[in-house]
This record gives C-alpha cells, sequence and structure tokens, in this order.
C-alpha cells in the first residue's frame, strides 16, 4: 500500500546531504520514510572541493581568534550549505522551515514535537529539535509535554531545527563574512537578538557513531592551539556569557515560566 507523505501546512522540510555520503542518505531516506515526512533532499556545498571560492568569504584571523584552532574546509561547506537553504526557504514564500543534518535518529514522538512546535510559532524565531550543547535551559513555558527552553550557557549543535521565514530572511545579510562556525554564530543571541530556543525533551537527537564528515574520526581533524593562543577565545566566551544574561533579562525571559503556551 502507498503510503501518501506528510505535509504540514506552511512547513518547507529540507535534508542536507554531501553527495558523496550515500549511506547515511540512504540512512536518512529510510527514517524518513518511516517517519512520513515530506521532505526535499539538498546537496550540501563540498567544502574542500570548493575551498578556494568559499574562502573569500572567511575571515581567517577572526575565525582563529573566535575558535582557537584553523578553520576546518568542511565547517565551511556546512556553514554555506545552511545560508544557501535559508536563501532558497525565503525565496520558496514558505512560513517555517525544516533543517535535518544526515546523522539524526528520530524519537517516536518526532511528529508530535513538530506540530506542539508549529503550535506556539508565535513564541520563538529560531527551534532547535536536538543539540550538541544546550547549557544552562531557561524554561519560558510548556507546549503540551515539552517545555520551551533558552539558554544562558552554550547551545550549539544544527542537526535539527525549525526555523521562520522571517527571521532567516533577517539572518542572511549578517552571515557573511564567516567568523565562527554556522551553530556558534546563531548562539549570540544578544548580536542577533534572536528568541533562540529548544524544545525539550527533544524529539530527536545526532548519532554519527564519532564519525563527522567534518571533524573526522574522534574528531581527530581538529587540533586546538595551545592555552596562551587561546586567550582570545576564553575572553570571547565570557562577553558572550554576559551578553546572553543582559539580553535575556531584557527581554523578560532570564527568569523562569512554567505556564502552558
Amino acid at each position: 500500500m502507498t503510503v501518501t507523505p506528510l505535509h504540514l501546512p506552511g512547513l518547507k522540510v529540507v535534508l542536507i546531504n554531501l553527495p558523496r555520503s550515500r549511506e547515511r542518505r540512504e540512512t536518512m531516506q529510510q527514517r524518513l520514510k518511516a517517519l512520513g515526512l515530506a521532505y526535499t533532499l539538498f546537496a550540501a556545498v563540498e567544502g574542500r572541493a570548493e575551498q578556494a571560492r568559499l574562502f573569500e568569504q572567511v575571515d581567517v584571523p577572526a575565525f582563529q581568534r573566535n575558535v582557537g584552532r584553523d578553520v576546518l574546509p568542511g565547517e565551511i561547506g556546512c556553514y554555506f550549505s545552511h545560508i544557501t537553504v535559508w536563501q532558497q526557504f525565503v525565496d520558496s514564500g514558505e512560513d517555517v522551515l525544516l533543517v535535518l543534518e544526515d546523522d539524526v535518529v528520530f524519537g517516536l514522538d518526532f511528529i508530535d514535537a513538530l506540530r506542539e512546535a508549529l503550535r506556539v510559532r508565535a513564541h520563538w524565531d529560531f527551534l532547535k529539535l536536538n543539540k550538541i550543547r544546550a547549557k544552562q535551559p531557561i524554561s519560558q513555558g510548556r507546549v503540551g509535554p515539552y517545555r520551551l527552553n533558552a539558554y544562558l550557557g552554550t547551545a550549539t549543535g544544527f542537526g535539527a531545527y525549525l526555523v521562520q521565514r522571517e527571521t532567516a530572511q533577517r539572518l542572511l545579510p549578517a552571515m557573511l563574512p564567516i567568523t565562527r562556525p554556522i551553530d556558534h554564530e546563531l548562539d549570540r543571541i544578544h548580536v542577533h537578538r534572536l528568541r533562540h530556543f529548544g524544545l525539550e525533551p527533544f524529539p530527536s537527537q545526532v548519532r554519527d557513531d564519532n564519525q563527522s564528515t567534518i571533524t573526522g574520526q574522534a574528531f581527530n581533524a581538529v587540533k586546538k592551539y595551545a592555552w596562551h593562543a587561546r586567550l582570545p577565545l576564553y575572553r570571547l566566551r565570557w562577553r558572550n556569557f554576559w551578553g546572553r544574561c543582559f539580553y535575556l533579562l531584557n527581554t523578560g525571559r532570564l527568569l523562569p515560566r512554567n505556564t502552558p503556551l
């Protein structure tokens, strides 16, 4: 029996996958088929193959200062993949974009969580459905069985997220030149004036079996600078922490709320 894929009104779903990562693509296609969710496949930008062109848009000294290591071609390809998907989404006229990377495992509640997130879309600009880090959550209210959380600490990871059309349109001009990984850029909520939240418990998770197309096996492509060369990074982390703190305070989001939305 043929099953009609699920389309949620106003929602565009995009799966980002490197063309050479065939096994990941086939696995995600199986997972999405089981989920019953209609989607579009986006051929990710190959950072190493297009390094000369892409690095014209990278402020390398700023990146090294902000991250404490050299730039990885794969993360620049990842950055351009996401902002290209955003631009296509803005041009499409859809209301909300769900972006999925190719190492996402869905919980049994994923579609329910997605419906709940769309129901309260007036309360967020950018909403994470999984994470790498999500530190010091501050509840902004209950969404069915979930909490809509802001984060005083670091909130990174772009495995599965929702973004509003107006938000993507506003963010795009500020995304270049590249000065840090894209999830670190969006963690600067005080700079972008962003309601950057997570839906917890997260209805999906990232699972790459410690083998990343960006950072390599067990992060072996990541070579951090010596501690003394990373001092600017440590200062930046404190500035970002206090920037998030004052932004959440000034927008009335620093104190937790437990009211239903």
